[in-house]
């Protein structure tokens, strides 16, 4: 039997790329949406089925009390997808220690403390999702990779580790590895998928990867899934 009933589900990183995609489909198939994102000025959700939570991820010190609030606000969430990430790259020694902790309280830190504040209630309920953003540097460490490779290893040995803590309950959790993605995310970075559409994946590609696991019946669980361009090729940007 398929989830057809609307509900009610949080997404972090929900500003740009894949958790934008992600709740724009989402409210389309009549759910409703409650993005958690550091700026929300640039973003058109309409009012109707999106609520704006401006958080800073990378705050950790502050990111528990209010994330204790927004449990407690928010007692219908019973879907969470982690959609947050940052990508930086280089050799180890070119990163600042505070480089390392921030790469890795966003990509990993903030995901867990998300879960953590909404564990409990979402195992009181009849079907709840967790779903995380992992990547394909999730699978291998790669040349210039090694904290953005440690924090998304962390994420995916996370997301296996709850999984079978809530498997005597109802709450289904799920990762997604993805390649190259084809969003902000390498706007910052030296380097970026090919222009062919064979050599990315779309935002929307993720999203519908993210409604099929919602939508599974209540007794399957998607543990994992990996999504890959047809062709990988690698351009690096001239400066």
């Amino acid at each position: 039997m398929m989830i057809s009933n609307s509900r009610t589900i949080l997404i972090s990183g929900a500003t740009s790329g894949i958790g934008r995609a992600t709740a724009k489909r989402l409210m389309q198939d009549g759910h409703r949406v409650i993005g958690i994102g550091r700026d929300f000025s640039q973003s058109d959700f309409g009012a109707d089925k999106f609520t704006a939570i401006e958080l800073d991820l990378g705050d950790i010190k502050k990111f528990p009390n209010q994330l204790t609030t927004l449990a407690k606000q928010h007692t219908d969430i019973d879907a969470i997808i982690n959609c947050a990430g940052q990508g930086r790259f280089g050799s180890l020694e070119q990163f600042s220690y505070k480089q390392i902790y921030k790469l890795m309280d966003l990509n990993f830190t903030s995901h867990a403390f998300i879960c953590r504040a909404f564990v409990s209630q979402l195992k009181k309920l009849n079907h709840s999702n967790i779903i995380f953003m992992g990547s394909e540097a999730a699978l291998e460490g790669t040349q210039k990779g090694s904290i953005y490779c440690a924090s998304k290893f962390a994420l995916r040995g996370f997301a296996q580790a709850l999984r079978q803590e809530c498997s005597n309950s109802n709450v289904h959790v799920s990762i997604i590895n993805p390649g190259m993605v084809k969003t902000e995310f390498f706007d910052e970075l030296d380097f970026e998928p090919g222009k062919n559409s064979s050599n990315f994946i779309e935002a929307d590609d993720i999203a519908a990867a993210i409604k099929m696991i919602l939508d599974s019946r209540s007794g399957t669980v998607i543990d994992e899934i990996n999504l890959s361009p047809l062709k990988k090729v690698v351009c690096f940007k001239k400066y």
